[in-house]
């Protein structure tokens, strides 16, 4: 029970803590998402194959706003639900129902909130001459991994097994605007061994960027330049010969410059059900990293108005 609203908020630095939210980002969160919530709902109750009529069955053991912060402490603490349910005062299988109902709602919210980069906004900043040849706007594209459980059969425990992390993974693409560092789109979550360039194909992501808007990857991204005419990665150093000085200069210009999708990476994985070994068998990988996607874009937004 002490984690219900009425109680948590009451304090909010263990608020801050819990759900990477300050009270008035949790606030303006439950009044976006609670049409969505009760559309949902009306739709859930209303179902042909439903056997009570309208308003029939139990009443909900927590309202909508702690339906919601239970499933933002969880995506943030990634606690057990028998652990999750002790601190509210329901049962785990009440957790699980309400994980299922609220995740979906926070998903459609992170997506509504990812905008791609306008290229007609006006801007003022100060560009590396080494990259004179990138357009001023573009969005940062980089991968992350997350540990998942050992699938039981052989070959698809090869399917999921990640060589650069030495375990089963699944990965997740993320492009950001590179002046605000906002999530401009999240990819559907694969297998860890694919390639980040294959993954960026699959996602379609280059098709999808506003003219004249370019995007920019990691070493991982070698090729981009063939996909879109303003797609670049840092440049490799030649076979067999030693990297020229200009290429070092040129890369660590474009380090600096990417550096905005390391940072909003380390926001995502701020939230445990991104960063501990998932529990979920895989199961609405997606739906979880756009549901904290759109916790993030919101930080974001709200502190740097502030």
């Amino acid at each position: 029970m002490m984690m219900k609203y009425v109680y948590l908020s009451g304090f909010p630095k263990i608020f801050l803590t819990m759900t990477g939210l300050y009270l008035n980002e949790f606030d303006d969160l439950v009044i976006a998402v609670e049409p969505l919530y009760q559309a949902a709902e009306q739709k859930r109750l209303n179902r042909p194959d439903r056997q009570r009529d309208f308003g029939g069955g139990d009443h909900p053991d927590l309202a909508s706003r702690d339906q919601i912060l239970l499933t933002i402490i969880w995506l943030r603490q990634y606690p057990t639900q028998d652990v999750l349910g002790y601190f509210f005062g329901i049962s785990q299988a009440t957790v699980s129902r309400y994980l299922e109902r609220v995740l979906p709602i926070l998903e459609q919210d992170g997506q509504d909130r990812m905008r791609m980069p306008d290229p007609g906004r006006k801007r003022r900043r100060q560009l590396d001459e080494l990259l004179r040849d990138m357009p001023e706007i573009v969005v940062v594209i980089d991968s992350f991994e997350q540990k998942v459980q050992r699938p039981k059969d052989a070959t698809e425990r090869d399917a999921w097994y990640s060589g650069k992390k030495k375990t089963h993974t699944m990965k997740s693409q993320v492009a950001v605007d590179e002046d605000r560092g906002e999530i401009v789109d999240i990819s559907e979550s694969v297998p860890g061994p694919t390639a980040d360039i294959t993954l960026l194909d699959q996602s379609e992501l280059l098709d999808n960027l506003p003219e004249g808007v370019g995007g920019m990857g990691d070493s991982g991204y070698q090729g981009i330049a063939k996909r879109h005419k303003y797609g670049f990665s840092p440049r490799k150093k030649p076979r067999g010969k030693v990297r020229p000085p200009a290429d070092i200069a040129y890369n660590t210009a474009f380090s600096r410059r990417r550096i905005v999708v390391e940072n909003t990476n380390n926001r995502l994985r701020r939230y445990q059900s991104l960063t501990q070994t998932d529990r979920n068998h895989r199961h609405n990988h997606t739906q979880r990293v756009r549901a904290v996607a759109g916790l993030v874009n919101r930080q974001i937004r709200t502190r740097l108005i502030a």
